[in-house]
């Protein structure tokens, strides 16, 4: 008996494919949301309109008018009020769209127009005077704060900095980081193998699981690494360790050896598949 009424139900409920893709997508795209506020302050807001928003539509699926009406008016208005809350959110939610595409997480993944737009300067990054450069001012307990572009221009997160123009030189890096330098309080950004400006400010992270130790370079540093797909280096004046922030991750205290191999990685790897090929 209980197995025809079973299939009684189903005999009404009308479920197309595309409702289950419809599904998919929203929870996929929940998903994408609560990983990028993740560990932010916004975290909290985003789980209470969450479970308000769920509230609302299990009202709704009861029948409860007045409550369903001032919750519906209560999400309405909501919606503005999203887009001013979360406006750093929003913003890096579009840009892994055009950066890393909706469907990214893995190292293969590419923007939605990445291969139509690929930018040729991050193939032609000279990685070794950089390398060189990091080991020597670890060496000395030297802090620095290094952003390598890749596809995206970070200049539209950057404020001020002084003109530099230079081909990428470790002695040129090394010199402008030394303590007695007036370009070496900031960061250091290169683009197209070129380091364009220096004493360059960034905005910073506001992720709330940061480890121990970290100061506002690397906060800058992950701070640009969460806007834009730039490679941010970070070496610690406290203790000469070195970091890498990468796509909203921030790769903390590297050995000497692991550090070279991740940065290697990062703008090598099509040069080495060409190699193979």
């Amino acid at each position: 008996m209980m197995e025809l009424s079973i299939k009684l139900i189903f005999l009404f409920i009308d479920i197309r494919w595309l409702d289950v893709l419809d599904v998919l997508l929203v929870a996929y795209l929940i998903y994408r949301l609560y990983f990028i506020v993740k560990g932010t302050s916004a975290i909290n807001i985003f789980l209470g309109i969450l479970s308000i928003y769920v509230l609302w539509k299990i009202v709704e699926a009861f029948q409860m008018e007045m409550l369903s009406e001032i919750l519906g008016q209560f999400i309405g208005v909501g919606v503005i009020a999203l887009f001013i809350v979360f406006q750093q959110e929003i913003r890096k939610f579009l840009l892994s769209l055009g950066n890393r595409g909706l469907f990214a997480g893995t190292r293969k993944s590419v923007g939605l127009f990445g291969r139509l737009f690929k930018s040729v300067h991050e193939d032609q990054v000279d990685i070794k005077p950089i390398l060189k450069a990091c080991h020597y001012l670890a060496k000395k307990k030297i802090g620095a704060l290094i952003i390598i572009a890749r596809k995206s221009d970070p200049s539209l997160f950057i404020i001020g900095g002084q003109e530099v123009k230079a081909i990428v030189n470790s002695d040129l890096m090394i010199s402008i980081f030394q303590k007695e330098s007036p370009l070496h309080d900031g960061a250091l950004i290169i683009n197209n193998n070129m380091i364009e400006k220096a004493q360059c400010v960034l905005s910073l992270s506001e992720n709330t699981d940061m480890p121990e130790g970290t100061g506002l370079r690397h906060r800058s540093a992950l701070g640009i690494a969460e806007q834009t797909d730039a490679i941010a280096v970070v070496v610690s004046e406290q203790t000469g360790s070195l970091s890498i922030a990468h796509d909203s991750r921030l790769l903390y205290n590297l050995a000497p050896d692991l550090f070279d191999h991740k940065l290697m990685h990062f703008f090598d790897m099509n040069h080495r598949k060409k190699k193979k090929m």
